[in-house]
C-alpha cells in the first residue's frame, strides 16, 4: 500500500503534542459528551454541494439542535442569541479561512407577563401579529481574513412549526424566510426537518451483535434548525477562478463568549471574546472515530492544528470500528496504517499526495495557484466545484462511481452511515464494496422529499415521534408529502402514491392512517378551544382562518408515506 507523500508525512509528523488542558466543547448528534448538556450551540450535520438548479452557485447547508420534537413546546427551538454560528471556506489549502460567513441571532418576545403560548392565533405570515415569539438574524461575511461585512441585518427567521392549527400554510413561511442578497447570494433560518437517516442501534454492538437491529430510521420525525447559504462559486474559489482552483474545504462551528451568564448577551453585542465549543467537517469523524475522551478537545481545535494531534492522526489511519467489525462479524480488518482514509478526511483525494487512492478529485493541492509548501492536512468537508451536477445520484456517491456524491462534497441524499462503514472497511482501496456490509443499515433514504429548489430542506415534522401524528404534510413517522402544492416540491408517482395523493390520470389511492378517537376528540378540544378565544377577541381573524386545516396548503391530513427506491432527485 502507498503511503502518504514526504512532504504529506512530514506535516502529520510535525509538531506532534497532546491535547492541552485548555480544549472546550463540541458537537454532531450529541456525540460529544459536554455539547449533549448544550443542544442550541451543536452541529448536526454539514452539507456542501453544487446547486442542482442554479449552475455555478454553492450550497452550504449547516444544522444545529439534534432530536427536536416537534411537540416540544411551550418554548420550543430558538437559534441561541449569544452564540454565533459560522460557516467557513478554505481555499488554499493551509487549513485557514479564506471565506467565513457568521449568524448571530435576536430574540423578539412579546409574551412577557401575558401568556405562556408561542402563539396566540393562526399564524399566516412571518410579520403576524398572532406570532408572539420570533427571532432575527444578522449575516456577516470576511474575505480573506479583511474586517466583517453587514450583508443583512433583522433577517427574519422560520419559526418552530408549532403544529397546523397554528401556522396552517408553513410552506409560506419557508418562504417568506428565503432571502435572496445582493450579488445572487440566497439565505436561510430556521426550524426544518432533520435530512440524515440512519439507524442509530449501530452503537448497540454494532446493530445488535448479529445485524438484527438495522432498518429504522432513528431520526424519523425530528426536527433542526437550519442554515443554508447559497454563493457564485466565484465568492469562495481562490482568486475568483474556479477554473484555475476548483476545490474548497468546508466546515462550520459555533462560538460562545469565554464569560458567560445565562440570558446575559452584551458581550456578544460587543463583539467581545469567543471560544469555538462546536464543529463540524466530515459526517461521523466525532462520533465513530474520535475516542470519548477527545471527542470534546478535538472540536475545540481549528483545522490547521489537526495535523499535529498525534493521537487524532492515529485513530484515522487505525480507526476502531474495523476493528469491532472483525470482532463481532469475523470481516477481517483492512491493515494499517489507513493512508486511504488519510486521504478521505485529512487531504483529500488526489495524485499528488501518493496515496493508495488513484484519483485528482478534491484536494486543494489540485489548485493551480496554491503553494503545496503551504498545504496542511485537516479535518474538512472537501469538494470540487467542477465536477458536473449527476443527474441521477447515486446514494453510495463516490464509492458507487457518482463522483459528485460524499466524500466529494456531501448532497442531502448521500447516504453517509453507508459509505464511511464501507470506506472503513477498505472499499476505497480495492475499489469493491464489502459484500458482508452490502445492506449497510437498511435505511437509505430520508424519510421525508427534499424539495428541488433553496434550501432543499423538506418541512418541519409536526405531531409527536412517538404518536404517528401529522408531520409536514405526512406522517409522524416523518414522511411530507412531496407535491402538496408548496413553492418547490415535486413528487414521483410512487412517492404520491405511498402518500396517498395522485398524479395525472391516476386514482386516490386510499389513505390507510386515521385520527384515533382519544386523538380526534383532542383535536376537536384544540380546535374549539381556539374557535371560542379567537372568536371573543378577533372575529374577522377567524372567519378568515377558519378551523384548524381549513386553510390552503393544508398539513392537516394524515397520509402514510415512506422512502421513495425510485425517487430521482437532481442532487
Amino acid at each position: 500500500m502507498a503511503g502518504l507523500s514526504a512532504a504529506t508525512a512530514l506535516l502529520i509528523a510535525a509538531g506532534l503534542a497532546a491535547l492541552g488542558p485548555d480544549s472546550a466543547v463540541a458537537s454532531s448528534h450529541r456525540e460529544a459528551p459536554l455539547v449533549a448538556a448544550d443542544p442550541a450551540i451543536d452541529n448536526t450535520d454539514l452539507y456542501a454541494f453544487a446547486s442542482p438548479d442554479r449552475p455555478g452557485y454553492l450550497t452550504i447547508v449547516a444544522n444545529w439542535i439534534p432530536f427536536e420534537e416537534p411537540n416540544g413546546g411551550p418554548n420550543f427551538y430558538p437559534f441561541a442569541t449569544d452564540a454565533a454560528y459560522n460557516l467557513y471556506v478554505d481555499n488554499d489549502g493551509d487549513a485557514l479561512p479564506d471565506a467565513t460567513f457568521r449568524f448571530t441571532f435576536h430574540n423578539v418576545d412579546k409574551r412577557g407577563n401575558n401568556t405562556f403560548l408561542y402563539n396566540n392565533g393562526p399564524v399566516t405570515s412571518l410579520d403576524d401579529e398572532n406570532l408572539l415569539f420570533r427571532q432575527t438574524y444578522t449575516l456577516e461575511s470576511s474575505f480573506n481574513g479583511a474586517p466583517f461585512k453587514t450583508r443583512i441585518a433583522d433577517a427574519p427567521v422560520a419559526p418552530s412549526r408549532t403544529g397546523p392549527a397554528s401556522m396552517p400554510d408553513y410552506a409560506k413561511l419557508r418562504q417568506q424566510a428565503t432571502l435572496t442578497l445582493p450579488g445572487g447570494w440566497k439565505t436561510f433560518a430556521g426550524q426544518a426537518d432533520d435530512p440524515f437517516f440512519l439507524d442509530l442501534r449501530v452503537f448497540d454492538l454494532l446493530y445488535g451483535g448479529n445485524l438484527s437491529e438495522v432498518g429504522q430510521d432513528t431520526l424519523s420525525g425530528y426536527n433542526v434548525n437550519s442554515i443554508a447559504l447559497q454563493v457564485p462559486f466565484k465568492d469562495v474559489a481562490l482568486g475568483g477562478d474556479v477554473g484555475r482552483n476548483p476545490v474548497i474545504g468546508v466546515w462550520t462551528t459555533t462560538d460562545r463568549a469565554k464569560v458567560r451568564m445565562t440570558g446575559d448577551t452584551s458581550a456578544l453585542r460587543g463583539q467581545g471574546d469567543r471560544v469555538q465549543v462546536s464543529r463540524l467537517g466530515n459526517p461521523l469523524v466525532n462520533e465513530v472515530v474520535v475516542p470519548a475522551a477527545l471527542k470534546d478537545a478535538f472540536n475545540a481545535l481549528s483545522p490547521d492544528k489537526d495535523a499535529s494531534v498525534q493521537k487524532v492522526v492515529d485513530r484515522v489511519t487505525d480507526p476502531e470500528v474495523p476493528h469491532l467489525i472483525e470482532g463481532i462479524y469475523g470481516v477481517p480488518a483492512p491493515p494499517t496504517p489507513r493512508n486511504d482514509l488519510a486521504e478521505i478526511f485529512l487531504t483529500g483525494l488526489t495524485t499528488k499526495a501518493n496515496g493508495p487512492i488513484k484519483v485528482d478529485l478534491n484536494s486543494q493541492l489540485m489548485n493551480r495557484d496554491v503553494r503545496a509548501n503551504r498545504f496542511r492536512p485537516s479535518e474538512m468537508l472537501r469538494l470540487n466545484l467542477s465536477t458536473p451536477v449527476t443527474t441521477n445520484p447515486k446514494r453510495l456517491g463516490v464509492l458507487d462511481g457518482d463522483l459528485q456524491g460524499f466524500p466529494n462534497g456531501r448532497r442531502l441524499t448521500d447516504d453517509v452511515v453507508d459509505i464511511e462503514l464501507q470506506a472503513l472497511e477498505g472499499a476505497a482501496q480495492t475499489g469493491k464494496l464489502v459484500d458482508a456490509l452490502a445492506a449497510g443499515d437498511k435505511v437509505n433514504a430520508n424519510d421525508n422529499a427534499f424539495e428541488r429548489s433553496f434550501p432543499y430542506l423538506a418541512l418541519p415534522n409536526v405531531g409527536a415521534v412517538n404518536g404517528g401524528a401529522v408531520n409536514g404534510g405526512g406522517t409522524g413517522a416523518g414522511g411530507a408529502v412531496p407535491g402538496d402544492g408548496h413553492p418547490g416540491e415535486s413528487a414521483s408517482p410512487t412517492a404520491m402514491a405511498a402518500a396517498g395523493q395522485t398524479g395525472p390520470g391516476e386514482s386516490p389511492v386510499p389513505t390507510m392512517a386515521a385520527a384515533s378517537g382519544a386523538a380526534g376528540a383532542a383535536a376537536l378540544l384544540v380546535g374549539g378551544a381556539w374557535w371560542w378565544r379567537r372568536r371573543r377577541s378577533r372575529p374577522a381573524a377567524v372567519a378568515t382562518a377558519g378551523p384548524a386545516g381549513a386553510a390552503s396548503g393544508d398539513p392537516g391530513h394524515v397520509h402514510p408515506h415512506g422512502p421513495d427506491p425510485d425517487s430521482t432527485l437532481p442532487f
